[in-house]
């Protein structure tokens, strides 16, 4: 059975919060944390959070759904061991409706160069 490699607690959201590194961009704000000692430590985990003030929750799914698709393309660039979480902001909706998944990993990609442990941009 494969892992579904997803930050599913709210404990788990709090601490990459409160401890992580983040960067934002226009579209999202993107968090990333260290695991250290952990069982499963050469593994990424993703948290993906999307408020209401992206729409329905038809929108707030598919901005979701192209999140973790956009995000789990870029995997290879990623750090093993780390927890990532990605709070989309509302504008984001707009960014899939013009530029589709490009411009989405586009954005990403913004965030995860400018993301180091210990840096903070918001």
């Amino acid at each position: 059975m494969a892992k579904r490699r997803r930050l599913s607690r709210s404990g788990e959201f709090d601490r990459v919060y409160r401890d992580g590194s983040s960067h934002a961009t226009r579209y999202l704000v993107l968090y990333s944390f260290p695991r250290k000692g952990d069982e499963e430590a050469d593994d990424v985990r993703l948290g993906v959070s999307v408020s209401r003030k992206v729409g329905s929750s038809v929108d707030r799914n598919k901005v979701k759904r192209v999140l973790r698709e956009a995000f789990w393309e870029l995997s290879e660039r990623l750090p093993d061991g780390h927890d990532f979480v990605v709070v989309a902001r509302p504008e984001i909706a707009d960014l899939i409706e013009r530029e589709g998944m490009a411009g989405v990993r586009g954005s990403l990609e913004e965030a995860l160069a400018h993301t180091s442990p210990g840096e903070r941009s918001t």
